[in-house]
């Protein structure tokens, strides 16, 4: 590869005073490989002597030390999305959520509570209550995400009827908790905890701590985010009942009950304890800690497989929160060494983790796993992976965190939003000959159009951050930063990925002294070029690394940056002939035609409405989904643009001289149809 010869401040400056200074920030040693490929700097950097006593078996005592932060991002609240498929996106998701009623979204709570449910209809799928008092044993999680996704809506776009429509939601949720005693608060009775209590084989409850954490976190979010001070008593009523039932149990129960319960409640515990400065929320937290996961992790060894992914990532987003407010190291280590591994030698060519909800496999061994499930890459997997993301960039301001989070974002969460009706996937199916499955309007209620309502109302969150310099721009989407605290204010301009470049315009109250740094994306095959007010630089940055432009600014001042994109290649670690595509960082699916594939099909009330061939059919699966040929390749040589030719459209691909040919397309556009990512080439 190519790169341009690295810039600091002290090889290079620019004499004009006009001209900005520039440098480059490299990637440490320890950046990871893209996603889906295997990570060498794991083994290198993050792998070592094992320490000889476990990590977590010393005492856990909370003491309250903030870690100051590398780089953060700017509030919601001042950055706004310009007219994109990303405000096409949210529109589609606010519609979705305008159309489900507050009453509906209590009713499991009223009836709980024994309060009157007045007309209201319940909902069906994971909200339903049957057979009694158990029907769906998560039954309230929804609630809690659609007040999270509330929340941000609010925070994001200014949505009043959102704002409202959720205070209505926590002042109903107040009434039910101050008729069940001033604590519990829950859509489901307190016998489910007598039954996780008991340990009873085969009568343990799926899984009530996860549940109470997506109510609690709403709750949070509606305070941090709305103001809404009542959403605060509810939840620190809620984490008082949990400090008093965890309180009572023994360490080693609460172990064996953490074996079973997989919630992430920790997170918010600590980020209450943290926004009350009240360390007992903290302590409580702790208790949520599981040994047997994160001390393997702690010590550096991945001892992953067999484990239920996405109830297992937000308890590292959880040591993550307590490392910030601690300075615990072994917290660090848990979420550092997790994040590198999952990323590095456990994730898919679009950035997604999971087959079948699990890691079934070991380390590396994807190919193999892609052929043990057509249910892959779980939706709320990478939900959560770009949440720790988040964490883990805000330490080090490393620009291979957001290579990784750009992939993720367009191909899996722009990909798996249904346009106009805002439903949402479960999995992102990477199964050869796969097709994309939906929610349905008020009868599926998965944990992933939980976490889909909360993806698609927060797209402005990461696209700039800021530390004492200046600010970064890590994501490349139309939008407007005003940084009111200085005056400033930052216009990008860009059609990116369908544009290859983007536009940056100052507005400045007085001149701004300040450094810029612009995110030089890994995937370019050089040095960018870059132009301010019309002249090129005369040097650039590396790709994976920033180029910064150190300058003062002033109002009309213009960055150009040039995002020149190419085919590349990404193989299976442990079989090199089963290949992906890629353009730039967008993934290329393979247009397989619609055969087989109706409404019901598409939209469903299963998670996700698809089988193999062959395998037995519930009452209600939709109608069986005939299987295809999957064509097979042979490259021309190792250059993919040597037979993979560009088509009549942008960003749309064909194979050429194959015995069937192809047409390749981005993953997040196609719809309706039936695809496939990975392919055998000889």
């Amino acid at each position: 590869m190519n790169k341009a010869k690295n810039l600091s401040r002290r090889n290079f400056a620019v004499a004009l005073t006009a001209a900005p200074t520039l440098f480059a920030q490299q990637p440490t040693q320890s950046t990871q490989a893209p996603a889906g490929a295997p990570n060498p700097n794991t083994s290198q950097q993050r792998r070592g002597p094992a320490p000889e006593v476990p990590p977590f078996e010393a005492p856990i005592q909370f003491t309250r030390q903030d870690v100051p932060a590398k780089a953060q991002p700017f509030p919601m609240t001042q950055v706004k999305l310009l007219p994109s498929i990303y405000t096409e996106v949210t529109e589609w998701n606010r519609g979705y959520m305008q159309r489900l009623p507050a009453d509906r979204l209590l009713y499991n709570f009223h009836e709980n509570a024994g309060l009157p449910v007045g007309s209201a209809q319940p909902f069906g799928g994971w909200e339903q209550k049957a057979n009694g008092q158990r029907g769906s044993e998560l039954r309230g999680h929804f609630t809690g995400h659609f007040l999270s996704a509330s929340a941000q809506l609010y925070a994001s776009m200014g949505d009043r009827q959102a704002k409202a429509k959720a205070d209505e939601i926590v002042s109903g949720l107040a009434k039910c908790q101050e008729k069940l005693g001033g604590g519990y608060l829950s859509a489901f009775p307190t016998s489910f905890w007598d039954r996780l209590d008991s340990m009873e084989r085969g009568n343990v409850p799926w899984a009530p701590f996860y549940t109470i954490h997506k109510i609690m976190a709403g709750l949070f979010d509606m305070y941090t985010l709305a103001g809404n001070r009542e959403a605060l008593k509810v939840v620190e009523g809620m984490a008082d009942w949990a400090d008093k039932w965890t309180a009572s149990k023994t360490e080693e129960h609460m172990q064996q009950i953490l074996n079973v319960e997989f919630g992430g409640i920790a997170e918010t515990l600590y980020n209450l304890s943290a926004a009350t400065n009240n360390d007992q929320w903290a302590k409580t937290g702790d208790r949520f800690t599981k040994k047997r996961f994160v001390n393997p992790l702690a010590s550096r060894r991945d001892e992953l497989r067999g484990l239920h992914v996405n109830t297992h990532i937000p308890q590292v987003i959880a040591a993550a929160r307590r490392y910030e407010i601690s300075g615990d190291m072994r917290f660090h280590d848990v979420a550092d060494f997790f994040w590198y591994e999952v990323v590095g030698a456990r994730s898919y060519v679009t950035g997604g983790t999971s087959n079948g909800e699990s890691w079934p496999a070991q380390a590396r061994q994807l190919g193999a796993e892609l052929k043990m499930n057509i249910s892959t890459a779980e939706c709320c997997c990478v939900y959560n992976m770009l949440k720790l993301t988040r964490h883990l960039y805000g330490w080090t301001g490393e620009p291979s965190y957001f290579d990784y989070y750009e992939r993720v974002l367009l191909n899996h969460r722009l990909g798996t939003i249904q346009p106009k009706t805002g439903y949402t996937q479960y999995y992102l199916s990477l199964y050869p000959g796969a097709w994309k499955t939906f929610n349905t309007e008020d009868q599926s209620f998965w944990c992933c159009t939980g976490s889909g309502v909360e993806e698609y109302s927060k797209l402005n969150d990461s696209i700039y951050w800021h530390d004492n310099e200046g600010l970064f721009v890590n994501l490349f989407i139309p939008s407007e930063l005003d940084w009111a605290e200085k005056g400033f204010r930052l216009r990008q301009e860009t059609k990116f990925p369908e544009q290859q470049s983007t536009v940056l315009v100052v507005t400045a109250n007085k001149p701004a002294p300040m450094s810029i740094r612009l995110r030089v994306p890994a995937w370019l095959q050089s040095a960018p070029t870059v132009k301010i007010n019309g002249r090129a630089l005369e040097a650039s940055a590396s790709p994976g690394s920033y180029l910064t432009l150190s300058r003062t600014w002033k109002t009309g001042d213009r960055v150009e940056m040039e995002l020149p994109m190419h085919l590349s290649v990404e193989s299976m670690p442990d079989d090199p002939k089963t290949q992906a595509f890629l353009y730039g960082p967008l993934v290329l699916a393979g247009d397989l035609g619609s055969e087989g594939l109706t409404d019901r099909v598409i939209v469903g009330p299963n998670a996700p409405p698809m089988r193999r061939s062959g395998a037995p059919a519930r009452p209600d699966a939709p109608p069986r989904v005939p299987p295809i040929d999957i064509p097979t390749f042979h490259a021309a040589n190792a250059d993919p643009a040597s037979w993979i030719k560009p088509g009549d459209k942008p960003l749309t691909f064909r194979t050429t001289g194959q015995q069937k040919d192809v047409t390749l397309v981005p993953i997040n556009s196609i719809f309706d149809k039936r695809y496939s990512v990975y392919w055998q080439v000889s």
